[in-house]
C-alpha cells in the first residue's frame, strides 16, 4: 500500500521531530512546549506545564527504542511498536482545524495532550516500519556523535545526523587520509 504524500510528510515530520527529542533529551536548554509548536502539535501552545513535563518524561521512556531501531530487523521493530500501542488511549478520527486540512487525529479530544503527542509518534512509526521496515532509522556516522535520524531521503542515502559539523568533520578527516595516502 502506497501512502498519500500528506500522510507521508505528517510521518516525516512527527519522526524528525521525535528523533530531535530523543537526541537532545538530556539538554536542559530544551524548549519542549516550543519545539512541538515549531512542529505543528497546536494544543502545545495551551497545554499546562504538566503535560508539556509529561511528554519530555514519556519521550525519555520511549528513547531506548528509538536508538535501537536501526539495528532491528522489521519484525522486532514491530513487536517492540505493537507493544507500544497497547498502552495508548488510540480512536482515529477524521477533524479539520486551524486552516489544516483533513487528517486523522488519533486520540480523542480528551486525550491529554501528551497521549496525542506520543500516540503520533508511536502510529508514525508504525507506519513507517510498516511502509519500508527499519531502513529509514538511523544513527549518525561521525566519529564521536551518538545522535539518531530518520532517512527520508529517495535512496535512503542519509548518513549524518542534523548537525552539520558531523558531516564536515567526517569529510574533512577523509579528504586528508586520501592527500596523505596520494589519493586525489
Amino acid at each position: 500500500m502506497q501512502l498519500s504524500s500528506v500522510t507521508q510528510s505528517e510521518i516525516r515530520v512527527t519522526l524528525e521531530l521525535a528523533f530531535q527529542l530523543a537526541n537532545r533529551a538530556t539538554d536542559d536548554t530544551l524548549d519542549i512546549r516550543q519545539t512541538l509548536l515549531d512542529d505543528g502539535f497546536s494544543r502545545a501552545a495551551t497545554a499546562s506545564s504538566a503535560s508539556i513535563h509529561r511528554v519530555g518524561r514519556r519521550l525519555a521512556q520511549l528513547t531506548p527504542l528509538l536508538r535501537e531501531l536501526h539495528a532491528m530487523t522489521t519484525l522486532d521493530a514491530a513487536a517492540r511498536i505493537n507493544e507500544e500501542l497497547t498502552e495508548l488511549p488510540i480512536a482515529p478520527a477524521i477533524v479539520e482545524h486551524d486552516g489544516v486540512p483533513a487528517h486523522i487525529h488519533w486520540t480523542p479530544n480528551t486525550a491529554t495532550f501528551d497521549d496525542q503527542v506520543i500516540t503520533d509518534i508511536v502510529i508514525a512509526l508504525a507506519q513507517e516500519v510498516c511502509e519500508h521496515g527499519t531502513a529509514r532509522f538511523g544513527r549518525c556516522d561521525a566519529e564521536g556523535c551518538d545522535d539518531l535520524f530518520y532517512d527520508a531521503t529517495r535512496n535512503r542515502s542519509r548518513r549524518f545526523c542534523d548537525d552539520p559539523r558531523c558531516a564536515s568533520r567526517t569529510h574533512t578527516a577523509d579528504h586528508r587520509a586520501r592527500r596523505k595516502a596520494g589519493a586525489p
